[in-house]
């Protein structure tokens, strides 16, 4: 169990959290969620030691081993898969130290290696990290590849594979979707699911927590407080008890308002004067309630196009990729106003391709492209926000594509984008990775596009940003294609799914549950040829979900969702302080209980996985 004694943080001279207490228990699986500059970051720094409270404790059993992904990833020769064996320090030594010795053919020293990795449990090593780089998106043909070959997106994929090959019991994570697709996303879901150990999670994308989560740690006007439940859980309860509090608070006040009333009109008077003063009395004793102060919601709207023609971009019989080498054969693709399409897809399967494509920004390999004279595309690439310059404004990118036009008018532009006042002068140096991401799309949105070109355009966006994006993206008048990791997006957004994969782009027929099914039951052992399959532009849905057996399945969710409620139920009783009276043996006893619950669960979730694989 993780302890929080009247704990208290501050980072230089802001307070970011105090009064804090609170208690985690083994085998948790916490998501911790506020706003930006809460202390989210702030708060698993001390838990590894890297900053000092201000005031308070924070008890942590001893030898309890903690693993988190690393910030920066050095530019090393080594291999990506010896790097994520590394993280296993002990393994990873016992497997150089036989590699050494075999090339010294010190036998004695390979039999001493070997019976290190005996000890280790350490044999299959080598294999979990390979299953760990594949699950990340990591084909077998880069596992040899120096580290410092990858790109920056590439490296933070290879730390967090590093941080999950870590022998841990509290494993700390902090935003591990960034820089993830869908495919990488889904995968990292079932792996966390089975993690044994305590789980810190901090996410900005709810359905990510939603899966996931048992409880909830809100940071919110310096204090944290604990929920049971996932995300949603979340948002249910904090509403139920805003209304409580303000109910309470109206109450509160009413009776003050009433007491003083009496006091004003009878202190005076010599016959109410010991009333008078009883109330007074009274008065000076009633606790005050605090009002519901709602934050602000954030709102971004994209203007209406200026111009929204029905047949907007075309490409027919296509072929897609770079130079001489074809990523997507024989594509067909309409794209008219209204629509809302998310391309779905493995890693490196050509979804970004298709994009540029239609951007233009890759020439076609063969095929043809068509475009209505005023459409106007609106990119946001993956590396749209590095591309901001530094030592610029924020009002100076913008007065860069509005030239003449009135500085206030950009300003006011600029703070529906929540950049107000001053904040459009600052330096985009010392803007964040979420406030890059929002001026990349403000830019965008200035231009007034007809047709929106996405590529993981929530990258580092928090929550209440990417609410913001999906209620401006659902009343856009003009078309969608977006490439997201995002499920709660794509939900709110697009209405058409295209499954990129094999070579080929299709329409798929059915939601993002059963591309989860399909991805699942997908035939990975092999590369699939890529052989040209022509696809007519208004190709009809083909990809059909694979059909599970109604009765097997039932049984198996039936049972799932048993064992879940009964976890459910135990968590709640092991946040009972109570439980915790006359030397803790009633949370001793029920915590063995959840133990053998949670066992039972995730057996139960394997047997449901399996229905899904027989399909």
């Amino acid at each position: 169990m993780i302890s929080f004694r009247n704990f208290a943080l501050r980072r230089g001279e802001r307070l970011l959290l105090s009064n804090v207490d609170l208690a985690l228990h083994a085998g948790w699986r916490v998501g911790v969620i506020g706003r930006n500059g809460t202390g989210k970051s702030s708060l698993f720094a001390a838990l590894q030691g890297q900053v000092e409270a201000d005031r308070g404790d924070i008890d942590i059993p001893a030898r309890v081993r903690i693993a988190s992904v690393a910030q920066e990833t050095p530019a090393l020769d080594d291999p990506a898969l010896d790097f994520v064996l590394s993280g296993d320090a002990q393994v990873h030594a016992a497997i150089i130290a036989e590699r050494e010795a075999v090339e010294r053919e010190d036998w004695e020293a390979v039999a001493q290696a070997h019976h290190r990795l005996e000890e280790l449990n350490g044999y299959d090593a080598t294999a979990r990290a390979g299953k760990l780089l594949h699950g990340l998106g990591f084909s077998p043909d880069t596992h040899e590849r120096a580290v410092k070959e990858f790109s920056g997106g590439w490296r933070v994929r290879l730390n967090l594979a590093r941080a999950l090959m870590t022998p841990s019991d509290l494993l700390l994570l902090d935003e591990p979707t960034n820089h993830l697709d869908l495919d990488a996303v889904l995968w990292l879901e079932q792996w966390l699911l089975k993690y044994p150990g305590t789980l810190l999670l901090i996410s900005h994308d709810r359905e990510f927590l939603d899966e996931i989560t048992t409880h909830t740690l809100h940071l919110h006007d310096g204090k944290g407080k604990l929920y049971t439940g996932d995300y949603t859980a979340f948002e249910r309860q904090r509403a139920e008890h805003l209304r409580l509090q303000q109910i309470t608070h109206e109450k509160v006040q009413a009776e003050r308002a009433h007491l003083q009333s009496f006091i004003d009109r009878f202190s005076a008077s010599a016959a109410k004067a010991k009333q008078a003063q009883s109330r007074v009395k009274r008065l000076a004793k009633m606790a005050d309630t605090e009002a519901v102060r709602v934050e602000r919601a954030l709102r971004i709207e994209f203007p209406a196009p200026a111009k929204l023609p029905h047949a907007l971009l075309r490409v027919t019989h296509a072929d897609c990729g770079y130079g001489d080498h074809t990523v997507l054969h024989q594509i067909g693709f309409i794209l008219e106003a209204g629509d809302r399409v998310a391309l779905l897809g493995p890693n490196g399967a050509g979804k970004s391709t298709l994009v540029k494509t239609l951007v233009g920004e890759l020439p076609l390999l063969g095929g043809e492209r068509g475009s209505h004279p005023d459409l106007r595309i609106g990119y946001f690439a993956q590396h749209t926000v590095e591309s901001l310059r530094e030592g610029t404004t924020a009002i100076d990118h913008l007065a860069d594509i509005a030239p003449g036009v009135a500085t206030q008018q950009l300003r006011d532009f600029l703070g529906k984008w929540n950049f107000p006042g001053d904040r459009a002068f600052e330096k985009v140096d010392v803007f964040s990775g979420g406030e890059r991401a929002r001026l990349a799309l403000a830019l965008i949105a200035w231009r007034r596009p007809n047709v929106l070109l996405l590529d993981e355009p929530t990258n580092h966006l928090d929550l209440d940003m990417r609410e913001a994006l999906a209620e401006a993206l659902s009343v856009f008048e003009g078309a969608i294609v977006m490439v997201s990791h995002d499920r709660h997006l794509i939900g709110l957004v697009c209405d058409t799914f295209w499954r990129v994969a094999d070579g080929v782009a299709q329409p798929f027929d059915g939601d993002l549950d059963a591309y989860a099914v399909w991805l699942r039951t997908r035939d990975s052992s092999a590369d699939r040829p890529k052989a040209p399959v022509a696809a007519a532009p208004a190709a009809k849905p083909v990809a059909k979900a694979p059909k599970v057996n109604a009765h097997k399945q039932a049984q198996a969710e039936a049972r799932v969702a048993e064992l879940e409620s009964k976890l459910h139920t135990l968590d709640m009783d092991l946040a009972d302080p109570d439980r915790y009276a006359g030397g803790g043996t009633d949370a001793a006893a029920l915590s063995k209980q959840r133990d053998e619950v949670a066992a039972q669960l995730a057996d139960a979730e394997e047997a449901l996985l399996s229905v899904y694989d027989g399909a």
